[in-house]
C-alpha cells in the first residue's frame, strides 16, 4: 500500500548551523516574528538569534509571553504582534511550546477565526514561512505537522494538524541545547523516546517511519544517560538532538499511540509538561500495549541490546520494558505523587481524561485493541 512521506522542507544539522541558516532566514521574508520565552532571552539564546538575522538585513519583532504549555490566549497576543508589526514570516527559537506557539500563530495569519476553531479539523491554508530552532532535544515540533494548544474555555488540549504546519526550515544546532537543566533533559529526551517508541509500534508505522524510529531509540539508549549526567558533554548532545528530530520524523509519519492519548488529559487538568506526563505513564501503557505487539517491540528489545537472538519475541518485548524502566528510574522521574499531584482530585478526573483520550484518536493506533474503560484502569495503576 502505498504511504506518503512527509519532513521539512529543508534541515539544517550539526555544528554551526545556524551560521549556515542565516542566507535562508533572508530569503524567508523581510520581517521576522521570533517566538520564544523569556528563559531563551536571560540565557542569550534570543540575542544569538538577533545577531544572525542582523548580518543578513532582516528585521525582527520578539513575541516573547509564551511560558508553560501553549494556550489559546497566547495565540492570539503573538497572532497580534505579528499584524501589528507587519511581520510576513515566523521563527520559533525553544523548546516544544514556541515551536507549537509559532504554527498556531502562522495557522491564524493565513486561515483567520480562533485557534479553537480548528479542533478537529485539518488546517489546510499555507502558512507564512516558519522556521524552527529547537533548544531542546525532545518535542520533535520541528519535523512535525502537529501542535498541541490548550483551550482555556474548555480545559482541554486540542491536537491540531496539517501538512501546511510543517515548518519550512528546521535548524538542529546543538550549541542550543547545552544550557537545557537536567530536568528538562531527562524530560524531553524520555518523550522524544516515547515518539520513538510509539512511531515503531504503531499501526501506523510504514517502512521509512520504522527506521528513523529505530535510529531514534538506539541513539537515545545510548546518549540520553549521558546528556542528563553531564550537560556539557558535546557528543551527547549533538546526538540527542539527532534523534529527537529523528523520532519527531517518525511519528510525524507514523502517528502517536497510547502514552500520548493518556498525556494530554494529564497535561491539560494538572499542568503537567508533557514530556514529564508522557515519562510517567510509560511503564504502565507500555505494560498494556506488550500484549499486541510483542513482535515489534520484541525487535526493539534486540535494537537496544536489553535482549538477544536467543530470546523469544514476547521475552525479548519484557526485557525491553524492562530497559524502559531502568531508564525513567535513572532519569529520576517523578510519580504523579511525588510530582505533587492530589490522588483525590486526580481520581475524580479519571471519568474526564479516559474520554479526553479517547477522543484524542492517538490509543486507537495502539495494535492492542483499546476502550475507554482500559484507559480509566490505566489512569488508576498509577497509583
Amino acid at each position: 500500500m502505498a504511504r506518503e512521506f512527509i519532513i521539512p522542507g529543508q534541515i539544517i544539522s550539526g555544528s554551526g548551523a545556524l551560521d549556515m541558516a542565516e542566507t535562508y532566514f533572508k530569503e524567508m521574508g523581510k520581517k521576522a516574528l521570533i517566538v520564544t520565552d523569556k528563559v531563551m532571552i536571560d540565557l542569550g539564546n534570543v540575542s544569538v538569534l538577533e545577531a544572525a538575522l542582523k548580518n543578513q538585513g532582516v528585521e525582527y519583532a520578539v513575541y516573547s509571553e509564551i511560558n508553560g504549555e501553549p494556550t489559546d490566549t497566547m495565540i492570539e497576543g503573538g497572532l497580534e504582534l505579528y499584524r501589528n508589526e507587519g511581520c510576513d514570516f515566523l521563527i520559533a527559537l525553544g523548546g516544544g511550546t514556541p515551536m507549537d506557539s509559532m504554527k498556531a500563530i502562522g495557522a491564524l495569519v493565513t486561515n483567520g477565526g480562533s485557534i479553537s476553531d480548528y479542533m478537529g479539523k485539518v488546517i489546510s491554508v499555507p502558512t507564512p514561512p516558519m522556521a524552527a530552532i529547537p533548544t531542546t532535544a525532545g518535542t520533535g515540533s520541528e519535523a512535525t505537522q502537529f501542535t498541541i494548544i490548550t483551550d482555556t474555555v474548555k480545559d482541554i488540549k486540542m491536537l491540531l494538524k496539517g501538512q501546511v504546519l510543517m515548518p519550512s526550515l528546521a535548524v538542529i544546532d546543538p550549541q542550543f541545547t547545552m544550557t537545557a537543566p537536567p530536568k528538562i533533559t531527562a524530560a524531553t529526551g524520555l518523550d522524544a523516546l516515547t515518539h520513538a517508541i510509539e512511531a515503531f509500534t504503531s499501526r501506523k508505522a510504514q517502512t521509512l517511519s520504522d527506521t528513523f524510529a529505530l535510529s531514534a531509540v538506539k541513539r537515545i539508549f545510548k546518549y540520553l544517560p549521558a546528556a542528563y549526567k553531564d550537560g556539557k558533554n558535546v557528543t551527547a548532545r549533538e546526538q540527542m538532538s539527532v534523534a529527537a528530530l529523528e523520532a519527531g520524523i517518525a511519528f510525524n509519519n507514523a502517528s502517536v499511540t497510547l502514552v500520548h492519548g493518556m498525556s494530554r488529559p494529564i497535561g491539560a487538568l494538572f499542568h503537567v509538561a508533557h514530556g514529564l506526563s508522557n515519562a510517567m505513564l510509560l511503564k504502565e501503557c507500555l505494560t498494556f500495549a506488550l500484549e499486541g505487539a510483542y513482535p515489534r517491540f520484541g525487535e526493539l528489545g534486540r535494537a537496544v541490546g536489553a535482549a538477544d537472538g536467543s530470546d523469544s519475541d514476547e521475552e525479548a518485548a519484557v526485557k525491553f520494558l524492562k530497559a524502559v524502566e531502568e531508564m525513567c528510574a535513572e532519569l529520576d522521574t517523578p510519580t504523579l505523587a511525588e510530582y505533587g499531584i492530589d490522588k483525590e482530585q486526580f481520581f475524580q478526573s479519571i471519568e474526564k481524561m479516559a474520554k479526553d483520550a479517547m477522543d484524542s484518536g492517538s490509543p486507537q493506533n495502539t495494535q492492542r485493541e483499546v476502550t475507554e474503560a482500559d484507559v480509566a484502569q490505566i489512569y488508576r495503576n498509577l497509583w
